[in-house]
């Protein structure tokens, strides 16, 4: 146990406590000491002299399981809840060893300070390096560590019970303009209270009080936008290599960025004009891609010629090296900005003759390479492939995903509105203007259903004649 977990009640509560955990572990028979008896194992914490607790696993011999006095396993699990009951009490405190008082130590977890919560999160969590690798991706990271930027500063000081919905939605509605950082900002308060949860710093019962704060309608800072293929033929004609090729990767086959710069000789496949997506390469940090459904092969189609010439041009061709690496050092592979900035860069330059300064020719707020693989997608179904055929050569865990990446153009309605009316106008030609032949059965059905009409008609007639008569 690291040795601020003996202090961490001190830091959450304000006195120093030990760990609080329910304990009820199986009874045991053991056979193999020449006798026979009940046993179980349970967690011993200790408070050493410095402070801090350390946790045994301490052995408990219950009684005989077999001979004269044997006891039936019942009886020794009476035992253990017996012996167990004090351990499972609320937990002892220094405080309650020193003072007369344990009552002054709080242990509600509705007490504790949200701020050494956080520090510890992110301690054990988001910069917790196991095997000699991060436990989450370096995007993620960042995200978590530039939202602990807005939330230690209000909430450090804060305890649970003070997280109320209303305060921390106008807070959100403070700090942040968009969507998707309001959404960041309290998904990771509410992750900082989960992973204690988990950890049964706080008690699984308690309920996180993060679940009441109801973000309100989605809405995007940036229109969610792709060029024409027009447009993108125009932009991609003011590159060279590799940006190039790089962005044409991610347009015609839909991988991301950072799937494009992860690859190394070993994932293109020449013969079959292929690339396996193992890895991603994510500003220097090399790892699996963002899903589970992201480990992929895509087929190149046209680019296979041209993954082959740039290939033999490279002057590292083993196995292990990058496709895309630096210009500095062939060991790094390339970073996204590089490709992101020439890209825009193309699209700015592409403004009308006489257009003012202020132009950004065919560049937009949002506009990158992820813009392409929006292309590729909505592109992909345009010319007849299924949203499940979308989806999965995106690599997207769910159908919903590539909804909301996919686009229906002016151009692509109207498409699909004249087929429709080429097909009612084919319809209306091929129908004769008169009346299809009626058929004797048809004529049967008509009579009869016109006789039980005259005749429903008739008795609703003779029924108001009797109530009329009635009344005078």
């Amino acid at each position: 146990m690291d040795s601020t977990e003996g202090n961490l009640r001190a830091l959450l509560t304000g006195g120093s406590q030990l760990k609080t955990r329910v304990q009820h572990p199986e009874v045991h028979e053991r056979k193999d000491r020449g006798e026979y008896y009940w046993f179980f194992r349970y967690r011993k914490d200790e408070i050493q002299p410095d402070g801090t607790v350390r946790t045994t696993r301490a052995f408990k011999t219950l009684g005989p399981s077999k001979g004269k006095d044997a006891w039936t396993i019942t009886k020794a699990r009476e035992e253990r809840d017996k012996f167990l009951a004090d351990l499972n009490k609320a937990t002892t405190t220094v405080q309650a060893a020193m003072q007369p008082n344990p009552e002054d130590t709080p242990t509600d977890p509705g007490e504790f300070k949200f701020g050494p919560l956080a520090e510890m999160w992110k301690r054990d969590y988001v910069d917790k390096v196991a095997a000699g690798k991060h436990l989450i991706a370096v995007g993620t990271r960042t995200k978590y560590t530039w939202a602990l930027g807005y939330i230690l500063p209000k909430w450090k000081d804060a305890r649970l019970k003070d997280l109320k919905a209303k305060d921390v939605m106008d807070w959100l509605q403070e700090v942040s303009t968009s969507w998707h950082g309001m959404c960041g900002l309290r998904n990771a308060m509410s992750g900082i209270i989960t992973r204690a949860t988990e950890w049964e710093i706080i008690p699984r019962s308690y309920a996180n009080p993060m679940k009441w704060v109801k973000l309100p309608k989605k809405w995007e800072v940036y229109e969610k936008r792709i060029l024409s293929p027009e447009e993108t033929a125009q932009v991609l004609a003011q590159l060279e290599e590799p940006n190039l090729l790089i962005c044409e990767t991610c347009l015609d086959t839909g991988t991301r960025i950072s799937e494009a710069l992860g690859l190394m000789i070993k994932h293109v496949d020449l013969k079959n004009g292929t690339i396996r997506i193992d890895q991603r390469n994510c500003r220097g940090d090399i790892d699996v891609p963002k899903t589970a459904k992201s480990k992929r092969i895509l087929t190149l189609g046209a680019l296979t010629p041209r993954y082959q010439k740039w290939i033999a041009s490279l002057k590292r061709k083993g196995p292990n090296d990058w496709v895309f690496p630096q210009e500095e050092d062939l060991s790094l592979p390339r970073w996204d900005s590089g490709v992101r900035k020439a890209l825009k860069d193309a699209a700015w330059s592409i403004r009308a003759d006489g257009a003012p300064d202020e132009d950004t020719g065919l560049d937009f707020p949002g506009f990158g390479p992820h813009s392409l693989r929006r292309a590729n997608i909505t592109w992909r179904q345009d010319v007849g492939g299924s949203s499940i055929e979308a989806s999965k050569i995106a690599g997207h865990s769910k159908v919903s995903t590539t909804l909301d990446y996919t686009i229906v153009g002016i151009q692509r309605q109207d498409e699909l509105t004249r087929k429709i009316q080429e097909k009612r106008a084919k319809a209306a030609e091929e129908t004769d203007s008169t009346k299809p032949p009626v058929t004797t059965l048809l004529a049967a059905q008509r009579k009869r259903a016109r006789i039980a009409r005259a005749a429903i008609k008739e008795r609703k007639a003779n029924v108001v004649e009797i109530q009329k008569g009635a009344v005078a």
